[in-house]
């Protein structure tokens, strides 16, 4: 059997692993072999120097001190791991935590982490010793506590990275616990790092706990460590070196051991690289849906911070999504569409403020509810799709247990019958129940997509938000997830909330189509009108931007002219005034409301395209 890689090439990973190896088979056998004689005293012998039959002379009742030296490795070792294990099961507990608190959470994590560190560690620990009272039970729990605030700073900023992620995302929106999250969809994303810091901690930890038992407020006789014995060799350094100098020598070796072997495996994760990345009680049925809506928003807004001052890229947006219905929310980038889709589905970032008149989801209001219910009923009534599945599914877990959590959390099923239901969702879209014991990194793009499907499907909600769930993929693949949406939603009357730039996409994929600017609707359309009906300015270019097979290919393709809107300057009047071909006046002083223009048709136009000079046909994709 060949040793392993790093092993090969690393002559320094040979001698970190033989002096990793050396320890734990000394704290192994040491008690075993050389207990009797460390703990066997003789008056003839007090005090010897070294000697053949004393290598390392005799202590002041005549037990040998090689045999306590080699003895003291299991409570050094022990002592020393115990106190990293616990302050950094602490400090991961309270930095990683951030990631699933609520915002006022994290601001008290954040403070609290840094308040910690603004002590010296040491001289936490050797106060902590006093207060806890001298001996190794104190003195663990002082270097823990001591220690706990460094692995908090770093488990916080690992995390910080991790709760961007639309895995996490995904999980938030399946309602989990914040324990499940932690544990399945944080932990196993930060772990490497912090298993390499705990590694190199476990060699100053030894350290500080030799130096607290050198002080008399770690171990004490007749235990002994290695710290106790190096304090009691002390006296006699001058007239005999080596009582003194051989515990100080084995902390020393033992130090070393842990920084090499943390630095080796440090250095192969960064060769390596990153890695491919009770049940609660079902929730109690909502009442029926208002006028039959799914999903009912009013005046919603949404403002975030920034460095200059907050905008508002989401100004007064109201909707309604029916049973079976499909819904396009289409514009530019940054037209506010996604903002819009997370702001229903509760994933907005930190420091976001929302305001909306309503938000009404299966008849129920979400704003009337309390926290933890209102979380329930959407993991339970909605499902979100995202753009790029290999993000939002956890590259850590399996596809088994992403598709079952959520419906074993929320619908009180078994293992067993999660499973089941899991199976069936893969085959409703088109993949084999074999899957269920894959990774992500191990599908394609498009069966990543799929899978995303299939766990939407798990809870059996009313309503799916599929933010840009083509865009990663090809021309061919792109038809088979629209026609597997078409498909779900006509057999379970789940609606579709549709979110993309490819207006011709959401004209062969939806029923009805809203188009946004600058974070407002500006248009509300049937789909079937996209081609001759369109009545806004804006509506007009998207649609004649669409690359058309009979086009004339020696002319540049149409492309709307100027830019949007700085949000951090928002002028009066229209917002899409300064690219309009039809603006006046009025346009640049009054901004126009959303106004009913013909049956199911609104338009915010002070002066709306007629029907008749609107030319071209948009085809779907």
């Amino acid at each position: 059997m060949r040793p392993p890689a790093v092993l090969r090439r690393s002559p320094l990973a040979w001698s970190a692993a033989a002096m990793t190896a050396s320890l734990a088979v000394l704290a192994l056998i040491g008690p075993p072999v050389w207990g009797a004689a460390a703990d066997r005293v003789d008056p003839s012998a007090v005090l010897q120097g070294p000697s053949a039959h004393h290598p390392f002379g005799t202590d002041g009742l005549g037990r040998d001190l090689l045999a306590r030296v080699l003895t003291a490795a299991r409570p050094s070792l022990l002592l020393a791991l115990a106190a990293v294990l616990l302050g950094a099961g602490a400090g991961v507990l309270l930095g990683a935590g951030s990631a699933v608190l609520g915002r006022r959470g994290r601001r008290l994590t954040a403070g609290l982490v840094t308040l910690l560190l603004a002590f010296p560690a040491l001289l936490v620990a050797m106060f902590l010793a006093v207060v806890l009272g001298a001996g190794s039970t104190g003195a663990v729990l002082a270097l823990a506590a001591a220690g706990a605030p460094g692995f908090a700073r770093l488990a916080q900023t690992l995390a910080a990275a991790v709760s961007g992620t639309d895995h996490l995302a995904a999980a938030r929106v399946l309602g989990l616990r914040r324990g499940r999250l932690l544990c399945r969809h944080v932990l196993p994303h930060i772990a490497e790092p912090l298993l390499l810091s705990a590694t190199t901690a476990a060699g100053t930890s030894l350290v500080a706990l030799s130096g607290l038992s050198f002080l008399g407020l770690g171990v004490q006789p007749p235990g002994y460590d290695w710290g106790l014995l190096l304090s009691q060799g002390l006296d006699r350094i001058y007239a005999d070196p080596l009582p003194a100098l051989a515990p100080g020598l084995a902390v020393l070796y033992a130090a070393l051991a842990f920084q090499l072997l943390g630095e080796v495996l440090a250095g192969s994760a960064a060769r390596r690289g990153p890695a491919p990345r009770v049940p609660a009680p079902p929730p109690a049925p909502s009442g029926p849906a208002q006028d039959g809506l799914v999903l009912q928003v009013e005046d919603l807004s949404v403002e975030l911070p920034t460095p200059h001052g907050p905008i508002r890229p989401v100004r007064g947006v109201s909707l309604t999504v029916r049973p079976g219905e499909a819904v396009g929310l289409v514009g530019e980038s940054g037209a506010g569409k996604s903002l819009t889709a997370l702001a229903v589905a509760d994933l907005l970032p930190y420091g976001a403020r929302v305001s909306r008149r309503t938000l009404r989801l299966r008849g129920a209001d979400l704003a009337a509810m309390a926290p933890k219910e209102r979380d329930r009923h959407l993991a339970t009534g909605l499902a979100m799709v995202f753009q790029n599945p290999a993000s939002a599914l956890n590259p850590a877990l399996r596809i088994g247990t992403q598709l079952t959590e959520a419906v074993r959390a929320h619908r009180g099923a078994s293992r067993a019958q999660a499973a089941a239901q899991a199976a069936e969702a893969l085959r409703r879209v088109a993949l084999p129940p074999a899957l269920m014991r894959s990774r992500p990194h191990q599908l394609s793009g498009g069966q990543r997509q799929r899978v995303m499907i299939a766990a939407a499907l798990m809870t059996r909600p009313g309503l799916i938000i599929a933010d840009e769930p083509t865009t990663a993929l090809d021309v061919t693949v792109q038809r088979q997830i629209i026609g597997l949406l078409t498909g779900i939603r006509r057999e379970t009357s789940t609606a579709v909330l549709f979110v993309s730039h490819d207006i011709a996409l959401v004209g062969g994929a939806c029923d009805r189509v809203l188009v946004m600017y600058a974070g407002a609707v500006v248009e509300e359309l049937p789909a079937g009108r996209l081609a001759d009906g369109t009545r806004h300015p804006y509506t007009r270019a998207l649609v004649g931007s669409v690359p058309d097979l009979a086009a004339d290919r020696g002319r540049p393709l149409p492309v709307i002219e100027g830019a949007p809107p700085d949000p951090l300057a928002p002028a009066p009047g229209c917002p899409f005034e300064p690219r309009c071909p039809r603006r006046r006046a009025r346009c640049a002083e009054q901004e126009p409301p959303l106004a009913d223009v013909d049956a199911g048709h609104r338009v915010a136009c002070w002066h709306p395209v007629p029907v008749a000079a609107i030319p071209g046909q948009v085809t779907a994709s």
